[in-house]
């Protein structure tokens, strides 16, 4: 039976009906639509014959290979559109210099300047050339609205300077550019509306990111007065320090997903490297203790960086995440936010239709637990590298299990199954029960122990095992050889 197509309907609609078309259309040139983002973005924007004339692709080479690969298509007379490659970003130095020229033009400096600058390095310029440079822009972050205002500027600039059909006074490419940057920034805006709705959600995760950032924009304006001043910030920068939390949340599990999920790279390049360095040069400046004018303009530059940080987010980061994260992994998300600490005095709200324990998925041969899912000579081999002596002992006293290796105290493998209480000496079995039963009660969580073993300092840690309502399961016991720390602390 042949799969029919409709050539009016998008790539990214006829991609998730046919998956198998990904891999024909990539084989005549269409490579991007191997990433799920672009067809997820730009592909709900365009359709396979605007895709195969962006890339040059002869209309009747296309409809005999999808014809070929057992396409019926329904829509073969679609009219193409010649606009210049909508290609991934690659960098080189020529789209360097004139993303460099753009900015120029977007901070406000002459044209004529800047185009002189041009005149002297370029003696013409590709179209593609153009559009590889503003996407660029884009995926380094810079907002939408910025660069769709440089198509007007760019017209000028590069007038008369390009190869191919030369531009033709720019105005063609520019209509293209534009055309396509109003298509892109149309679904900016609803990816921004989607953010919007979803900061309405207790406890969503978004929620929280705005309600941080909204907080950190009040320090940071406080922050602003006292540079002026030159007042007392020591403890306001502090304070603001903080944000080292909020910036671990982005990059523990914001900025990896979106990469290996959804390959947007973007964030995780510049976004990501852009935390760490604020993150970094706060440590130096609370630390220092000099307060010369120097530091306060190293203080002002952090500051003013932070604050672009929170545009960024609002503006493109959250939106991008609007646009691509499941229902499920929201939920995923703000289950795990719950590991990190309080910061700018938010307290996250309660999502309560993410606090239901999701489903177990199985895995057929494997162990599965809330953590992950392990065969079972992974979880042996795992538990047997850690340089611990592990025993469980379950709710009823009974030995369950003991980790391999060589141990400080022996463990006979007779003895699993066997009550605790018979592998110590009369002498000691008195205290034994004491530890469990207070263990058992709650009157203590753990019980640590230190001694001299055979010339070693080691810890003997008696610790309770409850499950997720609090009952107890039994108590683990973990010996520790803390030679290597004294030693460390010694030196």
């Amino acid at each position: 039976m042949s799969k029919k197509i409709d050539l009016k309907r998008s790539v990214y609609e006829l991609t998730t009906q046919y998956p198998e078309l990904i891999e024909v259309l990539a084989s005549l040139g269409l490579n991007d639509i191997k990433k799920k983002f672009i067809r997820n973005s730009v592909g709900k924007l365009i359709t396979i014959p605007k895709g195969a004339g962006m890339h040059g692709i002869d209309m009747n080479t296309l409809l005999s290979t999808l014809k070929r690969h057992g396409f019926e298509v329904e829509e073969p007379n679609q009219p193409t559109i010649n606009v210049e490659s909508l290609r991934p970003v690659t960098g080189n130095t020529r789209t360097e210099q004139l993303k460099g020229y753009l900015k120029r033009l977007g901070k406000g400096e002459s044209l004529d300047a800047v185009r002189a600058d041009f005149t002297k390095e370029f003696g013409d310029v590709e179209a593609s050339e153009i559009m590889q440079a503003e996407q660029e822009l884009l995926a380094e972050g810079t907002p939408l609205r910025e660069v769709q205002q440089l198509c007007d500027i760019h017209s000028a600039l590069f007038h008369g300077a390009t190869r191919e059909e030369r531009i033709a006074n720019a105005e063609q490419a520019v209509a293209e550019s534009v055309s396509r940057h109003e298509a892109i920034h149309a679904m900016a805006e609803a990816y921004t509306q989607r953010a919007a709705d979803l900061s309405h959600v207790d406890g969503h995760p978004i929620q929280t990111f705005l309600r941080e950032n909204e907080a950190l924009e009040t320090l940071l304006n406080q922050a602003f007065d006292v540079v002026k001043s030159r007042g007392n910030i020591d403890q306001l920068l502090a304070k603001i320090h903080e944000v080292s939390i909020h910036y671990a949340k982005k990059g523990d599990l914001i900025y990896p997903h979106l990469n290996v999920k959804y390959d947007i790279n973007g964030p995780s390049k510049v976004m990501w490297t852009i935390d760490d360095e604020i993150r970094n040069e706060l440590g130096i400046l609370t630390r220092s203790e000099s307060r010369d004018e120097p530091w306060w303009g190293r203080v002002s530059a952090v500051l003013t960086r932070m604050k672009e940080m929170i545009y960024k987010e609002n503006n493109i980061l959250l939106p991008i995440c609007a646009a691509n994260f499941t229902q499920d992994e929201w939920q995923h998300l703000y289950r795990d936010s719950k590991d990190y600490a309080v910061c700018f005095d938010v307290v996250p709200k309660i999502w309560a239709e993410a606090e239901a324990k999701p489903e177990t998925k199985s895995h057929e041969g494997e162990i599965v637990m809330p953590g992950g899912h392990l065969t079972l000579a992974q979880l042996t081999a795992m538990l047997n590298t850690l340089p611990l002596e592990i025993t469980f002992v379950d709710a009823d006293n009974i030995n369950r299990y003991f980790n391999e290796g060589p141990k400080v105290f022996k463990r006979p493998s007779m003895a699993i199954d066997r009550e605790v209480f018979t592998c110590h000496p009369p002498k000691i079995e008195p205290m034994v029960r004491s530890i469990i039963e207070d263990l058992r009660s709650g009157r203590r969580d753990q019980v640590p122990m230190w001694l001299e073993k055979n010339g070693h300092a080691t810890l003997v840690n008696y610790m309770a095992v409850r499950d997720s309502d609090g009952n107890y399961v039994g108590t683990v016991e973990v010996v520790q050889d803390m030679e290597f720390a004294k030693k460390h602390f010694e030196r």
